[in-house]
C-alpha cells in the first residue's frame, strides 16, 4: 500500500494523529527531506524503524520505479513531502500515477493544508476556488498566464516564494485589476502568521518592502459588472479612465475586457475605432 501522509505546515501539533503510527509501521518512508523526516519523527517522539530514503523533484523520475517494485513485494510505503499533502504543488504525481497503474492501493493520511487555511483566511469567497500553484518565473510566461485567468469568475489560489511575491503580486495588479480583492498569507500557522489583505494595487505595494517566509496567494475572482457596457463609447471611455489612473494602454484594455466579460478584441476595436463592418477584417 501507498500512503500519502500530510504534514503540518507549521507547527508539530497540528499533525494528524494517524501520522504518528504510518511513519512508526512503514516498512519504507519516501520523503522531500529525510531531514526534515527526522526533525517531525523527533517532535512527535515516534521512532523510525523502516527504511528512509529522499524523493524530491531532482531524483523523482529515477527513484519512482524502485518505490513501485517495494511496493508491488508487498511493502507499506509512506510518502511524506516538507509541508503539507504530498502531490499538490510537491513530489508525488509520478509515484501515484505509477502504483495505480501497477495495481497498488493509495491512500492519504489527510492533514494540513496551506492551500485551505488560507482560503479559510482570506476573507473571499469560498464555495468555487481553482487552485494554479506556482506560477512561471519568467515575466513573459507569468504575465500571459495570469491574461488567461483574467476572466476566472472562481476564487483563485497561487503559491509564491518570497522573493518573487512582490513580482507575482504587481503582474496579478495589471492583469487582474489594482482593485481586485486579495490576500497574501505568509508563515500559515506559524509564530509570524501574517494575513494582509486588500486590493492587489495596495498589495503590491506593500510587498515591495520584502516578504519572508512561505507564502500563499489567494485572490477574488472576476465579477463582471454592468456598469460597463459593450457600447463601443463605453468602452473606450472606460480605457481612458484606465489610462488616466496610470495603467498602461494594453493593461487598460485588459482591465475593461475582464470587467465587461468581452473579449479583449472588441475593446481594441472600441478604442481605435474599428468598425463592426471592418472587425472582420482584422
Amino acid at each position: 500500500m501507498l500512503v500519502l501522509a500530510a504534514t503540518p505546515i507549521g507547527q508539530a501539533a497540528d499533525a494528524p494523529p494517524r501520522l504518528a503510527a504510518e511513519l512508526a509501521e512503514a516498512d519504507l518512508i519516501a520523503a522531500e527531506d529525510t531531514r526534515r523526516l527526522a526533525r517531525l519523527a523527533g517532535e512527535l517522539g515516534v521512532e523510525v524503524k523502516g527504511r528512509v530514503t529522499s524523493y524530491f523533484d531532482g531524483n523523482e523520475a529515477a527513484r519512482t520505479p524502485g518505490l513501485v517494485e517495494r511496493l508491488v513485494a508487498g511493502d507499506r510505503v509512506v510518502l511524506v513531502t516538507d509541508a503539507g499533502m504530498p502531490s499538490v504543488s510537491d513530489p508525488g504525481y509520478r509515484l501515484v500515477a505509477a502504483a495505480v497503474e501497477a495495481g497498488i492501493r493509495v491512500t492519504a493520511v489527510p492533514g494540513p493544508s496551506a492551500v485551505l487555511t488560507a482560503l479559510a483566511l482570506s476573507g473571499l469567497p469560498v464555495d468555487r476556488f481553482c487552485f494554479e500553484g506556482f506560477l512561471p518565473r519568467k515575466a513573459g510566461e507569468r504575465s500571459r498566464r495570469l491574461a488567461a485567468l483574467a476572466g476566472e469568475e472562481r476564487t483563485l489560489v497561487f503559491f509564491e516564494a518570497p522573493h518573487r511575491t512582490a513580482a507575482a503580486v504587481s503582474a496579478m495588479a495589471d492583469a487582474f485589476g489594482g482593485d481586485r480583492p486579495a490576500a497574501v498569507c505568509r508563515e500559515l500557522t506559524k509564530t509570524h502568521e501574517e494575513v494582509r489583505r486588500g486590493g492587489l494595487a495596495e498589495l503590491a505595494a506593500w510587498a515591495e518592502e520584502g516578504v519572508r517566509g512561505e507564502v500563499t496567494i489567494v485572490v477574488a475572482g472576476a465579477v463582471f459588472s454592468a456598469s460597463v457596457t459593450t457600447d463601443p463609447d463605453a468602452l473606450r471611455a472606460a480605457v481612458e479612465a484606465e489610462e488616466a489612473a496610470g495603467t498602461s494602454r494594453k493593461g487598460a484594455i485588459r482591465a475593461v475586457a475582464t470587467r465587461a466579460g468581452v473579449p479583449k478584441r472588441r475593446v481594441y476595436d472600441a478604442v481605435h475605432g474599428v468598425g463592426p463592418d471592418l472587425q472582420e477584417e482584422v
